[in-house]
């Protein structure tokens, strides 16, 4: 059995890739070599520095002393979460790895990535000190969001959140109306971006709820009661700790499957989501 578990694993490899080219969200990921893992399993130890400022030089005694404080914080998981498929026995092991690379896949692609995309968009939108619109807003014109955008980075120039590094997430209908202006009205607003991502409405809420698998055996995500569509997130990528850790995909073979003459095929992943809180105004939040 050991060439056919050989088989099943070549598809790990293609798991990140899906999820990268798939994710409205994974060009926030942090960097791995930054942090550490902590004492329990679904723990991350995470730095965070603080230091003193200027102060007077002295022709007579020179430089005042500082301070630099460098830290580690610890951080649990917030977000972990998984499914277990099982394939008949049936199917050959050349059929049953096909079936597996298809089944990666398409569950990464319309199951985990949509879901991750909308935990954490509500985890943002739902922070303490982050920056957003006074009241909820619907578009009626291109104008009306350029505007909206132009109030948003003026809030995040006035914090003296860095502009680089500033990523723009919209729903596509909002796009559109922008896109539908003449390039003159846009252009500035825009060029204000490192980068400009649309994200379906179906994963942009403000709150979301996570349904358990059980109760509602479906699984997945809905829109909170409490909910509220979001027209476009600005989040400066400095602002936000997101840390993905993905388990490659877990494979028992039938003779090791206890409950059934199937393969099995297992995902799980757990990560933390959450924003620093000394930079929640790299974040701003325009909702409906």
């Amino acid at each position: 059995m050991g060439n056919n578990i050989e088989l099943f694993q070549e598809y790990v490899p293609i798991l990140d890739e899906v999820y990268q080219e798939a994710s409205k969200t994974a060009i926030l990921d942090g960097n791995p070599e930054l942090v550490q893992a902590g004492a329990n399993a679904n723990e991350l130890v995470i730095p965070k520095m603080a230091m003193d400022g200027l102060a007077d030089y002295s022709r007579n005694s020179g430089y005042v002393g500082g301070e630099v404080t460098l830290t580690h914080e610890t951080v649990a998981a917030n977000y972990d979460r998984g499914r277990m498929f099982n394939i008949d026995s049936q199917d050959n092991a050349e059929t049953a790895g096909v079936a597996f690379g298809l089944l990666a896949g398409e569950f990464i692609r319309t199951k985990v990535v949509p879901e991750l995309d909308a935990f954490r968009f509500a985890t943002y939108a739902g922070a303490t000190g982050i920056g957003k619109v006074a009241k909820g807003e619907t578009f009626e014109s291109g104008e009306d969001i350029i505007l909206a955008l132009r109030a948003a980075s003026n809030e995040m120039d006035e914090a003296e959140v860095p502009m680089e590094e500033r990523h723009l997430f919209i729903t596509p209908t909002a796009h559109g109306m922008i896109a539908d202006l003449d390039m003159g009205k846009s252009k500035e607003v825009m060029s204000r971006f490192d980068t400009v991502t649309l994200v379906p409405q179906s994963r942009f809420y403000t709150a979301i709820e996570l349904m358990d698998g059980q109760t509602d055996k479906g699984g997945g995500y809905k829109k909170a009661t409490a909910g509220k569509n979001i027209n476009f997130m600005i989040i400066h990528a400095s602002a936000v700790i997101q840390f993905p850790k993905h388990v490659a995909p877990k494979v028992v073979t039938p003779e090791q499957n206890p409950d059934a003459d199937a393969w099995k095929f297992g995902y799980r992943q757990v990560g933390v989501v959450d924003v620093y809180e000394n930079k929640a105004a790299g974040i701003y939040l325009h909702h409906q």
